[in-house]
């Protein structure tokens, strides 16, 4: 009798081990670069979807902007999620790789502050507005200003110039500094533009503490929105595309808007 248990037993143990390593060959592993931590919490109401899907995605952090298109053109990474479309374009210039953007994310908002006011109707002649002394953010910056009616830019291909501005009724003062030390600098100005990440580790709740706050029709087209890429050749990979999809969802703008206190904006609808 003691025999025959055994064996009873061996064959379920037997057939829930088959069972187990069959279902485990069913599903399929995404691995997806990303840069900061942050990141996890963006992606987790995605890892969780996609899992009741059969598809395991594995984050893959790393610490260098420079890396995760390098990890993807050679297969390292499936996917990734770090870079909007402006500098996917110049890494593709540069470094030939044979990449391709499957879905929209997110943007960084990039919204006003001040310690001196509560409305940028408030400003007065000859104000000073600390912007960011890059290019990029630059024209980000102006362009958000524009948006609130405090200048108005000319039409230009690319990022706009301080030679863009065409109309600056207050004669607003634009003080261009290292991003970083915008936040730092807001007891000596009337008000500073502050890029997303840059107003989180200063404190800032962008949606609550900004006077005002990013919006990305602000800008002429979406170069500065946040990217799902993947190699060419599988940029119709069915499961990519689905990856995409749970992403683009109500679960990932919560996160966005709620738990991240606005610092990215959905750039999907």
């Amino acid at each position: 009798m003691k025999r025959v248990l055994f064996f009873a037993l061996a064959i379920v143990i037997a057939f829930s081990t088959a069972a187990v390593q069959a279902e485990a060959a069913a599903r399929t592993a995404v691995k997806v670069g990303v840069v900061g931590e942050i990141y996890r919490d963006i992606w987790a109401p995605v890892i969780k979807a996609m899992a009741e899907e059969g598809v395991d995605i594995e984050l893959i952090s790393f610490a260098d902007y420079n890396i995760p298109n390098e990890a993807l053109n050679n297969g390292d990474v499936d996917l990734n999620g770090f870079q909007h479309y402006a500098f996917l374009n110049a890494e593709i210039a540069n470094k030939g790789y044979t990449l391709t953007v499957i879905g929209d994310t997110f943007m960084a908002a990039m919204c006003i502050y001040s310690n001196k006011i509560s409305d940028v109707s408030e400003l007065k002649d000859r104000d000073k507005i600390a912007v960011p002394n890059d290019a990029v953010n630059m024209g980000r910056a102006l362009s958000v200003l524009q948006g609130a009616g405090v200048i108005t830019l000319r039409e230009v291909d690319g990022a706009p110039e301080i030679s863009d501005i065409t109309s600056n009724p207050k004669n607003i003062e634009i003080v261009q500094v290292d991003a970083s030390q915008i936040a730092a600098l807001l007891p000596d100005v009337a008000a500073g533009i502050i890029n997303g990440n840059f107003a989180k580790d200063f404190g800032f709740k962008p949606r609550e503490d900004s006077i005002f706050y990013d919006d990305i029709r602000f800008y002429t087209d979406r170069r500065f929105v946040n990217i799902i890429v993947a190699r060419t050749a599988e940029k119709d990979n069915a499961v990519y595309k689905r990856i995409v999809e749970a992403f683009q969802s109500d679960a990932v703008e919560d996160v966005l808007m709620g738990q991240l206190d606005g610092v990215f904006m959905p750039a999907w609808k």
